[in-house]
């Protein structure tokens, strides 16, 4: 089961640090996405184009934050997740219940990647953009307890 937390605005890169940081806290959730508008490249020295801590691994931050998408176990995650929801956006959010995150290798994905679709790991799966080069990938944090 997927959720979306979508805030009434975008986030400050410092807002959506603190959120993930707090999400990441919560047992029951497997799987999480920063989605919104691209930022610019490296070199036009956007101030939101930075390396954020989650989960004490640095992540670059390659869009400006607007939705977060989480892949839970169960329902019951929901409410600990408003809780930190209720702490980090006082600018008011809104939760969706549905499926968000690809969980399975596509025909597109196979066309776009070919061979280098096998390298993909599975845990990638609906993750990465489909417009971004192979070099551009999502970076996969492991938990504390998965290691």
């Amino acid at each position: 089961m997927d959720i979306e937390i979508f805030p009434h605005r975008l986030l400050n890169v410092d807002t959506a640090e603190r959120l993930l940081n707090d999400l990441d806290g919560i047992k029951g959730i497997k799987r999480m996405l920063i989605h919104g508008p691209r930022l610019p490249p490296v070199r036009e020295g956007h101030p939101d184009r930075r390396t954020i801590i989650v989960s004490g691994e640095e992540v670059d931050v390659q869009v400006k934050p607007g939705r977060i998408l989480l892949e839970i176990e169960s329902e019951e995650v929901i409410d600990d997740v408003k809780e930190v929801c209720e702490e980090h956006l006082p600018f008011g959010y809104n939760i969706h219940i549905g499926h968000f995150i690809r969980k399975q290798k596509t025909v597109s994905d196979q066309l776009k990647y070919g061979e280098e679709l096998d390298k993909i790991p599975d845990e990638m799966v609906g993750l990465t953009d489909q417009n971004a080069q192979l070099s551009e990938r999502a970076q996969i944090l492991k938990r504390k307890d998965e290691k």
